[in-house]
């Protein structure tokens, strides 16, 4: 599903070069859920933008589901994101004007599908939001908007989700509630999972664990410790 080859990343902040990847190499399969953790300011969601297409990198390759991204001009990115990527960052990026309903059933109203609006209000009952549907994003709190913001990146069952501490503002009980829907559709679809968090517990229940650190990645997943052998 993902392929990076020799990928770099930099910013310039005045004379000074800010190297924030280099030369990252990562391939990930189809179904897999992996997690990227690592401290702040450490490149995890500049990751993130690159994978989705939203950053081009310095150098190197990104290949999702196929597609080289670096082939791609503005019009064919926004196509691969509507299609086959869902895309959850810390800041929501709700449609202030639109109700959470609205908000929800934009991706598959712009692809076409008649049935956008039933599949939103489904998704909303699935992440506890089904009284509140027909709220704008200003009278919601700050993890009702992170709610609407999942069930937006999961409604049109997207082959990869990319999600940036996709539970960080939220209590403990709803977390849990969308830590377990993320599991869901990564076994129901074959969705394919990176995330980037912080909790390590979160980070263990996924298929591979990731440290980004000094702009390079390092596997971190953890050994299942051996079973003794059955006595004969």
């Amino acid at each position: 599903m993902i392929e990076i080859t020799g990928l770099s990343m930099h910013y310039q902040l005045g004379d000074a070069r800010i190297d924030v990847l280099r030369s990252v190499h990562l391939s990930v399969a189809p179904g897999q859920s992996v997690a990227i953790t690592g401290p702040s300011g450490s490149g995890k969601t500049s990751l993130l933008l690159l994978l989705s297409g939203l950053e081009r990198p310095a150098q190197g390759r990104v290949v999702v589901n196929g597609t080289e991204l670096g082939q791609l001009d503005a019009d064919g990115l926004a196509d691969l994101r509507r299609d086959h990527v869902g895309i959850v960052f810390q800041s929501f990026h709700l449609l202030p004007s639109l109700s959470a309903l609205d908000n929800v059933a934009l991706p598959l109203q712009m692809a076409g599908q008649r049935d956008a609006h039933a599949r939103a209000a489904a998704l909303l009952q699935r992440v506890g939001l089904g009284g509140r549907q027909h709220h704008d994003p200003s009278q919601l709190s700050g993890g009702e908007q992170q709610r609407v913001a999942i069930a937006r990146a999961l409604v049109h069952r997207p082959r990869l989700l990319l999600a940036d501490e996709p539970t960080g503002n939220l209590d403990d009980h709803t977390g849990e509630s969308i830590r377990e829907l993320l599991f869901e559709l990564n076994r129901e679809s074959g969705t394919t999972l990176v995330l980037v968090t912080h909790d390590p517990d979160f980070a263990a229940r996924c298929d591979r664990v990731l440290r980004l650190h000094d702009g390079q990645l390092h596997d971190i997943t953890p050994t299942p410790a051996p079973t003794d052998a059955l006595p004969a």
